[in-house]
């Protein structure tokens, strides 16, 4: 006698899986990774002149660092909208405090600004993207480590992304800033 296969639950759509995975309590480095990519990319292409040259860069760090959250942010709630979903306050909470890593990226590199004089760094740009990053490897390798990932897998992760990083150094060479 055939018996007919019983019925599998419906697999939950991929915005719910990554629902369950923030709402875990793991952490998610990708913001911050990107961040601080972003981070470096501002610094190594802003030529900050002025009378208070130093004050403008930190600005436009974190400046640059709130746009672009808001912009995944706003992003991530569209795309739940073209997928036919509601989107509610609660969810527009969650989606910020998810990528807000993007902005807190910018926070270290900004730092090193502000304290590069009493460093005796000279020019601060070059500071504050060594800290860019350095982080942005950090993140890349906290992230790969947490994910279960071999110390190939994460000497790889630290690779790739220290390459990243070295593209927007040669890059900030080759122009001349």
């Amino acid at each position: 006698m055939n018996h007919p296969e019983p019925r599998r639950a419906p697999l939950p759509d991929p915005p719910e899986d990554v629902r369950a995975l923030a709402d875990s309590g793991r952490t998610d480095y990708t913001g911050a990774v990107y961040g601080s990519l972003l981070a470096a990319s501002v610094i190594a292409a802003s030529d900050v002149h002025g009378a208070h040259p130093r004050f403008s860069l930190i600005v436009l760090l974190l400046v640059t660092g709130i746009v672009f959250w808001l912009a995944h942010v706003y992003a991530h709630l569209a795309g739940e909208r073209e997928s036919g979903r509601t989107v509610r306050w609660h969810e527009v909470r969650r989606v910020g405090r998810h990528e807000w890593s993007i902005v807190e990226a910018a926070v270290l590199p900004a730092l090193a600004v502000l304290v590069s004089p009493w460093l005796g760094t000279g020019e601060n740009a070059w500071l504050a993207i060594g800290v860019a990053v350095a982080q942005q490897v950090t993140w890349a390798v906290l992230g790969a480590r947490r994910a279960g990932a071999s110390n190939v897998q994460i000497t790889v992760e630290a690779v790739v992304n220290l390459a990243l990083g070295l593209l927007i150094v040669v890059a900030k060479v080759a122009v001349g800033h």
